[in-house]
């Protein structure tokens, strides 16, 4: 939002660049708006994040390291040179006061009113970290040229132990941002591939939901689901299995069964004849006298 106010500028008629020297003082107002609202106490309003987890000291909360609030920066003093800030803010479920100041000496923050740091152990080399020293090691460095040397035997046998670690992540980023065009290309094609299989699929689960007159989440196919399908059958209507009889009827031939019921009959009649025949044969004539 501030970019696009310090971009888009509407330069009223009346301005007279020879009066004032810019449209901001021309309308009375700082280029950084709301957060310039206390510049004239030495205060600017900043999105200050925490560097490391501690306490409310009023109501007890613990509060995480990267947490961030809208913070009053100003300076308080100074280390030498290296200025002192001091960021004023209050907890998000107390309202109490919270003030940070910068500690240039030991290269850390320090909680000056309202909180109380949480004290984290941990091993450097474990975690793979930089130690920096303090100002009582850079010091005795100083002060005593065989310590110092001692330290750079030391260092010197450390970068030699993390040169094959060193020379991997290397390696490793110029096959991740040598060809990045490529593999960016590659990626978004893969991308828009799936996209239009699930898009298919979106298109497919509504239309059989429609058809249906379902309002149900379709859950994905299952590959049993379909084996039993497919293997599931359903036994007809009465009147669908009449009305398959009946056309079967009606495709059959009428001759076909007309000369089948001939058939019988005669076949029936000669069986009759020759069991009478049969029987008259066997039978005793009676004589004439």
């Amino acid at each position: 939002m501030a970019d696009r106010k310090a971009s888009n500028k509407w330069i009223p008629p009346d301005f007279d660049p020879k009066k004032t020297s810019s449209i901001n003082a021309y309308h009375g107002s700082h280029p950084l708006r709301e957060r310039a609202r206390k510049i004239k106490q030495g205060i600017l309003v900043i999105r200050f994040e925490a560097p490391w987890n501690f306490w409310c000291e009023s109501c007890g909360a613990h509060i995480g390291r990267g947490v961030r609030w809208n913070a009053e920066k100003k300076k308080v003093g100074a280390y030498y040179s290296t200025p002192i800030y001091a960021f004023t803010f209050t907890c998000h479920l107390c309202s109490n006061t919270i003030v940070f100041e910068t500690d240039p000496k030991n290269c850390d923050y320090r909680i000056t009113k309202g909180g109380r740091r949480k004290k984290d152990t941990w091993d450097a080399d474990d975690a793979q970290s930089i130690v920096v020293p303090d100002q009582q090691e850079k010091d005795k460095r100083a002060q005593d040229p065989m310590y110092m040397l001692e330290h750079q035997a030391s260092d010197k046998h450390r970068a030699a132990e993390q040169q094959p670690r060193l020379v991997r992540l290397v390696q490793l980023k110029e096959q991740t941002t040598k060809h990045d065009y490529d593999i960016n290309s590659k990626l978004r094609n893969s991308f828009r591939q799936e996209k239009r299989k699930l898009k298919a699929k979106a298109d497919k689960d509504n239309a059989l939901l429609s058809k249906a007159s379902l309002d149900i989440k379709l859950v994905p196919e299952d590959e049993g689901d379909v084996a039993l399908a497919k293997h599931t059958t359903f036994g007809q209507h009465t009147p669908t299995t009449m009305r398959t009889a009946r056309d079967a009827i009606k495709r059959q031939s009428i001759f076909s069964h007309a000369y089948t019921s001939s058939a019988s009959k005669h076949s029936q009649s000669d069986n009759n004849s020759s069991n009478r025949s049969r029987s008259g044969g066997d039978t005793p004539r009676a004589q004439v006298t």
